[in-house]
């Protein structure tokens, strides 16, 4: 069966019956065709990240000189030089993330910061003559009890998140000190003089590089691509048509989602009840960090595109059973072709002659493809159009998720037949009945899954891999709940 690969990209798009949300095409209307969910779990999940992350980006993380004069009871001035000042480790014992009407609180508290310093001093003093006197060493700092809390704001901006510092601090409890060498009296007055600049000079560079990762974080939601082109006849529509719904344990995310031609800023209307808003709960009971879910808008969409561009065709010629594309096949089904053509080779030319219909029920997904296939002989190289059966085809279909590939498989519920027009007189479609149900079961469903199975890759963002997905089918939605992996770095 030869298939172009528009052809094949469609099919595989109307029986995966999945898209995932990447992109852009900016429709103000508010309607979506998906949506995003993200439960607790996953909000601790992301927590989690975005803590090892800004950990990571501090640790090691060299903080500036500090340099003062100390007067020392019975010593006088002493230039103090405190350098290398490293922060080694950080620890943090609890943490949490909550939702609030002013957007999303993280707070971490009870952290432990290590660091490590280099120390300098020198003075002159007078023992007869002048003295020059200095010493130098290393010294480790704990911090305890530091905590650090933040409000993020998110929302939505011409079709992208937006991500945002709403309000921010840091508090340390206490600083211990322990120098490696030097005079007794150089550690306590090291401590009096420079504990509170050193905690000063802690808290500044961490608030610095938490809010330098935040915006590294909104840059990355703003160069996610606004356009998924899945060739050069459709593109994917998954702009964000609405403000981000917080809830008291859960953030939604509604997108267009819809398929639209080429370059095509709006996506058509349809005659449908879009979502807004009601199914971000098709997740709602389980246990999983994310669900996505997909109205039957998305599939309508992309049938139509397809179907407009005039793609949905294609011409058989080649079947693992050859007989069946030969008159001599159809000898005792259809006598007149092959008393007319004898032993003449046979093309299959299928088209569809409107959008196939797809349908999300309880437990399964249903689709059915209005198409007409043209016989046409080859005799003496001549293509001779001989007669056109109109084919009405059911097909239920599954889908599953391999990693972050979405694989599927379609299986043959029913079909039926009528001739449309013939140049070889009338012929009952109960006698090719046989022939037909061959043709589909062993050629085009067959042809049909073995595309299925290779799958699909899901645009996740990078880093994130999908695990331990379940797939529910609803009345008009298709969710996908699942958990996910972080393997990559997003700061």
């Amino acid at each position: 069966m030869a298939l172009s690969n528009t052809t094949t990209t469609f099919i595989f798009f109307l029986l995966l019956l999945f898209v995932s949300a990447n992109t852009h095409l900016h429709q103000s209307n508010g309607e979506s065709s998906i949506s995003v969910l993200i439960s607790q779990k996953g909000l601790d999940f992301v927590k989690d990240i975005l803590l090892n992350q800004v950990i990571s980006s501090l640790t090691p993380l060299e903080l500036p000189n500090i340099q003062k004069s100390v007067k020392i009871p019975f010593i006088g001035n002493v230039k103090v030089l405190l350098s290398n000042i490293t922060i080694n480790q950080i620890e943090v014992s609890s943490s949490y993330i909550k939702l609030g009407d002013s957007g999303v609180e993280i707070l971490a508290s009870g952290a432990t910061v290590n660091l490590s310093m280099n120390w300098y001093y020198s003075y002159s003093t007078w023992i007869l003559v002048p003295v020059h006197i200095s010493d130098k060493g290393t010294a480790s700092i704990q911090v305890q009890g530091m905590e650090v809390g933040l409000t993020l704001g998110l929302e939505d901006q011409e079709g992208t998140l937006k991500l945002f510092l709403k309000e921010y601090g840091c508090n340390l409890k206490s600083i211990t000190i322990k120098l490696d060498g030097g005079a007794s009296w150089f550690y306590q007055g090291l401590v009096d003089a420079f504990q509170g600049q050193i905690r000063s000079v802690v808290e500044t560079s961490i608030s610095k590089k938490t809010k330098e990762g935040i915006l590294r974080l909104d840059s990355l939601l703003q160069t996610l691509p606004k356009e998924i082109q899945v060739d050069d006849i459709a593109s994917l529509n998954v702009t964000i048509v609405n403000e981000p719904l917080l809830g008291d344990s859960s953030i939604g995310i509604e997108i267009n989602g819809l398929f639209v031609a080429g370059n095509q800023v709006l996506a058509p209307n349809y005659d449908h009840i879009y979502m807004n808003g009601q199914p971000l709960a098709a997740c709602e009971g389980s246990s999983k960090m994310i669900g996505i879910s997909l109205d039957e808008a998305v599939f309508s969409s992309c049938s139509d595109v397809y179907f407009n561009a005039g793609v949905m065709q294609w011409v058989v010629d080649k079947v693992p059973d050859q007989s069946l594309l030969n008159t001599a096949g159809w000898k005792y089904v259809v006598p007149q072709l092959y008393r007319k053509y004898p032993n003449d080779d046979i093309k299959l030319n299928i088209s569809f002659s409107s959008s196939p219909v797809i349908k999300i029920l309880e437990n399964k997904i249903d689709a059915t493809v209005y198409s007409d296939m043209v016989i046409d002989v080859v005799d003496a190289n001549e293509v001779i159009p001989v007669a056109c059966i109109s084919v009405v085809i059911s097909a239920s279909g599954s889908v599953e998720i391999s990693g972050n590939m979405l694989v599927g498989s379609v299986v043959l519920d029913d079909f039926t037949l009528s001739l449309k027009w013939s140049k070889i007189g009338k012929f009952h479609m109960t006698l090719i009945q046989s022939v037909m149900w061959s043709f589909l079961k062993t050629v085009a469903t067959p042809y049909v899954n073995s595309r299925l199975r290779k799958g699909f890759p899901l645009p996740i963002v990078r880093g994130f891999t999908l695990q331990n997905a379940d797939i529910l089918y609803k009345n008009s939605l298709l969710a996908v709940c699942s958990d996910v992996v972080f393997t990559d770095s997003m700061l």
